[in-house]
């Protein structure tokens, strides 16, 4: 490969950053919210902590959701003239 060459992303790699990604997401995301929490919003009612805590319960999707469709993007195709013969 020549200097200054970037190489495409297979799905495969791009399935394992995902998933590495998504397990640092699930695990640091409630340990962010549950320290927000703790910090500034203890005093709140029940009714104002199930609020908040849904809310951001329902957030992380949107983040998810940008990874696993970043992971479920197909290869891209090999630029014409640089098809690999198979026969």
């Amino acid at each position: 490969m020549a200097m200054g060459a970037t190489a495409a992303m297979t799905q495969r790699t791009r399935k394992l950053l995902g998933t590495l990604g998504l397990i640092v997401l699930l695990v640091a995301y409630p340990l962010a919210v549950a320290e927000v929490y703790a910090r500034f919003l203890m005093g709140l009612p029940w009714w104002g902590a199930i609020l908040v805590l849904a809310t951001a319960g329902a957030a992380w999707f949107f983040p998810a959701s940008w990874i696993v469709r970043w992971m479920s993007r197909p290869d891209e195709a090999e630029p014409a003239g640089r098809e690999q013969r198979h026969r």
